[in-house]
């Protein structure tokens, strides 16, 4: 049987798997690289919540600052069983699910 490719009868699969071998690569150091976090970065991230929640809870109602804080503890808890299941064990688990859980303040710092 005959295979059909976009590049017509002179195509080389193997060179088009080689392609798409690179490509995925690429794309998955991209990801890696987006997810890579260092921990002060994951500190502001935390401090950043702290404040937001004091603040929301003063100037709207203590509930609401309760509930963000609420959020981000059940993610990080979330975060902490993914780190486990996936394999990850004391120390390790957690500071994967600290990064994870703060790392967003990379974002917004310059």
């Amino acid at each position: 049987m005959e295979q059909e490719w976009p590049e017509g009868s002179n195509a080389d699969p193997d060179a088009a798997r080689d392609r798409y071998n690179t490509d995925m690569q690429a794309s998955r150091r991209s990801m890696r690289n987006l997810l890579r976090v260092d921990l002060p970065i994951a500190h502001m991230g935390l401090a950043i919540t702290i404040i937001a929640s004091v603040f929301v809870g003063v100037v709207w109602s203590p509930r609401t600052g309760v509930i963000i804080s609420g959020a981000f503890a059940a993610l990080f808890v979330a975060a902490l069983a993914v780190a486990l299941l996936a394999g990850s064990r004391g120390r390790n688990a957690v500071r994967a699910a600290y990064k994870f859980t703060f790392g967003w303040a990379d974002w917004i710092t310059p």
